[in-house]
């Protein structure tokens, strides 16, 4: 843990401050996202490079994603957490079969959800109050018993607070007694300002000491990234959020906004420590776009510290002072978060940005290098026509060692041809079949490789990959794991951005792109890209 020092110079250990991820599960409900189980495994071990402390994978039994996520280790640092319910009403902690799905989970911890509005309890679960701060109290030692650590997130907390503060104090209280690590005070329905919170969440802090206290909040007035300041600064040392603010209705605390804030900003810096490994601040613009890409969504080009215009300014007198004291109108270094400054009339900031890049694959470049002039000038070019390289490492490091002259030509695509077949199967069935042809050669011998898939990309991703002749031993356990499509533009000549997802034997994962207007091509590049990357980390000469 590292120290600050006050004015008056004597040393003051910081306090660590613990990130909870809930992307995976609060994140899940947002219209339109529907996690499978890889992309749940990507994103948890995205988070885990950071550091984040808490990452919570969903809630085992309620769907057959969450169930097959929480059946295995995933091996990350972070306490990896399971959400439930605490007990029902009218059963024991023995004969609940939701609790008990909960404690069979492969997970290190648990986190409950307990009603703290009586409004709640009344309505929609229909027992007596101290029946529900009985489960909670039941719910946490069992937990506790079969070696989780628990949690408690205290649901529509300060709704509830506001209506029966008695009520509302004894959840808390019990979720405490009973031996939660953290007790979560909710604003579940988005709608308390910070001034509230501050005030509550203080004098709370007199009932549970802040290094059990935690904070989880909704964004239905654009308060969550605010109010949990607010709740830090009243003594919570937990803050609960999600990747890009993503959640129900208007969404969730972004992470990806209060980390740099918490991070970089004296008044919270000096005072607290998040635990982040090294480099996770650099790696936040990466973390947010790689994560739009899998989700198959534009990135929000405004968005605080990582969109594309966080650091932009037009030609002008901002432009001409931002060339002089780039402090005159930047909170922020923006390569610090892993962005970069863009000034029209200058591209200093862009090659900067890019020999930064290249020095994470490997290489070291100077910055009076020729090359790295025609490299950046590729990449914008490329970038202009629809490629995105901040999600698809891969693609970039292979373009990167081109210019550069480090990838060696392993084979040369001559020919690829793939054909579609509706037809009607041995049991009357209508199916669709696709065959795959790639002729290749390979040390001046021509082979030709033809393979049947269920469509298009995966027949030729099939052929491609079926006879390499001395190269198909190294890429026996390549597997695409993940395919996604996005159209650049509208109308009949829509340029067509393909993003595969890839990994090996290994468990190395990595993602390749390609861009065109037809589809099939686009796939094609993306493929190539994954095979060549993953024999140049093979060391295959």
């Amino acid at each position: 843990m590292t120290n600050s020092v006050t004015a008056s110079g004597a040393a003051m250990k910081k306090q660590r401050l613990y990130l909870y991820d809930t992307t995976l599960r609060d994140g899940a409900q947002t219209p339109g996202i529907d996690f499978s189980v890889e992309e749940k495994k990507t994103i948890a071990r995205m988070l885990d490079e950071l550091g984040i402390a808490y990452v919570e994978g969903g809630y085992p039994g309620a769907n057959p994603t969450d169930s097959e996520l929480f059946s295995g280790d995933l091996g990350l640092d972070a306490r990896f957490t399971a959400f439930g319910m605490t007990r029902r009403a009218g059963r024991s902690a023995d004969n609940d079969p939701g609790l008990q799905q909960l404690l069979q989970a492969k997970a290190d911890a648990i986190c409950f959800v307990a009603k703290a509005w009586d409004y709640h309890v009344k309505v929609a679960l229909n027992c007596p109050l101290e029946e529900s701060i009985q489960a909670v109290t039941d719910s946490v030692e069992a937990a506790r018993a079969k070696g989780f650590e628990a949690l408690v997130d205290a649901e529509h907390f300060f709704d509830g607070f506001k209506a029966n503060p008695n009520f509302a104090a004894a959840v808390v209280k019990a979720a405490h007694d009973a031996g939660a690590r953290w007790v979560v005070l909710c604003d579940t329905n988005g709608g308390t300002l910070p001034e509230e919170i501050e005030r509550i969440v203080f004098s709370i802090a007199n009932l549970v000491p802040g290094e059990n206290l935690g904070i989880h909040c909704h964004d239905d007035t654009g308060m969550a990234v605010a109010n949990s300041l607010a709740a830090v600064r009243a003594g919570a040392r937990m803050i609960q959020g999600t990747i890009n603010g993503i959640g129900e209705r208007c969404g969730n605390a972004n992470l990806i906004s209060l980390i740099p804030t918490l991070a970089l900003k004296d008044i919270y810096a000096a005072r607290f420590d998040l635990g982040l490994k090294e480099g996770a601040l650099e790696r936040l613009t990466h973390v947010s776009r790689a994560f739009n890409e899998i989700l198959n969504r534009p990135p929000e080009i405004q968005a605080p510290y990582v969109g594309e215009t966080a650091f932009s300014t037009k030609a002008g007198i901002h432009a001409s002072a931002i060339l002089k004291e780039p402090e005159t109108y930047e909170h922020v270094n923006p390569q610090m978060v892993g962005n970069r400054r863009r000034v029209l009339v200058s591209d200093q900031a862009g090659k900067s940005n890019l020999i930064a890049e290249l020095r994470r694959f490997g290489l070291e470049v100077e910055k009076a290098d020729p090359r790295l002039d025609g490299l950046l000038a590729e990449i914008k070019e490329r970038e202009a026509a629809g490629f995105a390289y901040d999600s698809a490492d891969a693609s970039l490091e292979l373009l990167a060692r081109r210019r550069l002259g480090h990838v060696p030509v392993y084979f040369d695509v001559e020919s690829y041809k793939v054909l579609v077949e509706r037809r009607y199967n041995a049991m009357g069935e209508k199916i669709t079949m696709a065959e795959g042809i790639v002729k290749v050669r390979v040390d001046d011998k021509h082979y030709m490789s033809v393979a049947e898939g269920n469509g298009p990309v995966n027949a030729l991703d099939a052929a491609l990959r079926k006879d390499l002749g001395r190269y198909s031993e190294h890429i026996r356990d390549l597997e695409l794991v993940d395919y996604k499509v996005r159209i650049i533009g509208s109308g009949t000549d829509a340029t067509t951005r393909v993003l595969i997802e890839s990994r090996d034997g290994e468990g190395n994962r990595w993602f390749t792109v390609g861009v065109s207007p037809n589809i099939i091509e686009a796939s094609f590049q993306a493929l190539l890209d994954s095979i060549i990357y993953k024999l140049l980390k093979a060391g295959v000469a």
